[in-house]
């Protein structure tokens, strides 16, 4: 078994957008930093699930694709030069008697640090499969991640779905496919309201309420979707090239919740401070969990520094946990 002996202020498991904003911030605050992503690269969902996706979101972008955020996460938190551990599941927290938290991960090596900052996100997370009357997992023109916006241009488009992502992949292909088409269970789409307004205002054509029924293909492509009206018999066939299926994920924290921290509806409750029920363990993100969380990730960047703040002073009990404003420190990088 491999033990890394070196000891780091402040670890950070999950290399998603706010596991990467803490790693900066915990730069600013001259705090020795570690990323530990259980992917094989950094970004989270933005760059496994939605790298051409627009964010629309984030303070000083008024949008700003997913893959191009995280590109400048990434250049902003190795300004400080962190350590980073990538394709690593840590799969034990054990604190010890001196204070020391001990990340034990599957991989057999084991990570020294003096606090723990989580920022998983939703944990591990599969994309809620098409359910119809045909097997369809032969079929190779269902998608349920988007890693190229090219490969659907001048193409017959479905989306089924009603959130934000079946809503914005609606918007963004709208000006690139032939045709895009979204079809939802129900009248009402559960997507931020602008957004439908633009997709009700595109070219996009709106099927609802119904639900995918059946398909067609041939070889290993389909080439029709059969939809049936909620409550009713009433069915539509649709001619497609491309199936995208925004049905959600299901998302589990996996070792996580077996590290004896507490849990509220598969998240993690932390105080004002973002601390855990763990001495020394803080969590920030969609992981954290307290009355009145909004899961977006301006909200991550906002805990964020919350947690290293706090971590820092846990660390250090002479240190602010108010530090000046970074306007107030000249040209850090020079």
């Amino acid at each position: 078994m491999v033990q890394n002996q070196e000891l780091f202020d402040i670890t950070i498991i999950g290399g998603g957008p706010t596991g990467l904003f803490t790693a900066f911030y915990a730069g600013m605050r001259q705090m020795k930093v570690k990323i530990i992503e259980s992917l094989p690269q950094l970004g989270g969902q933005l760059s496994t699930l939605y790298p051409e996706k627009e964010i629309f979101d984030v303070a000083g972008f008024p949008k700003i694709k997913a893959k191009d955020l995280v590109a400048n996460l990434i250049i902003q938190a190795n300004q400080f030069k962190p350590d980073i551990v990538l394709d690593e599941k840590i799969e034990a927290l054990v604190p010890d008697e001196n204070g020391v938290i001990e990340l034990k991960a599957a991989s057999g090596r084991k990570h020294r640090t003096k606090t723990v900052i989580i920022t998983a996100g939703v944990g591990a997370f599969a994309p809620r499969p098409l359910s119809v009357d045909q097997e369809v997992s032969s079929y190779k023109n269902i998608h349920y991640f988007i890693q190229d916006v090219s490969v659907f241009k001048d193409k017959r488009v479905v989306i089924l779905g009603g959130g934000d992502s079946a809503v914005d992949w609606a918007n963004t292909l709208a000006p690139v496919a032939k045709e895009v088409t979204i079809v939802h269970r129900r009248d009402q789409f559960r997507a931020h309201e602008i957004s439908v307004e633009a997709m009700k205002k595109a070219s996009v054509k709106i099927k609802t309420p119904f639900v995918a029924k059946s398909v067609e293909g041939t070889g290993d492509q389909i080439t029709q979707l059969t939809i049936q009206r909620v409550k009713g018999e009433t069915e539509e066939k649709i001619p497609l090239d491309d199936l995208i299926v925004n049905y959600g994920f299901v998302s589990a924290l996996g070792p996580i919740k077996n590290w004896g921290l507490e849990l509220e509806k598969n998240a993690i409750v932390v105080n004002t401070k973002m601390e855990t029920t763990i001495k020394g363990v803080y969590a920030a993100g969609d992981v954290a969990s307290y009355p009145g969380k909004v899961k977006l990730i301006a909200t991550g960047f906002g805990e964020a520094p919350t947690a290293v703040n706090n971590a820092k002073h846990y660390i250090d009990p002479d240190s602010r946990t108010q530090p000046m404003h970074s306007s107030s420190a000249g040209d850090l990088f020079s």
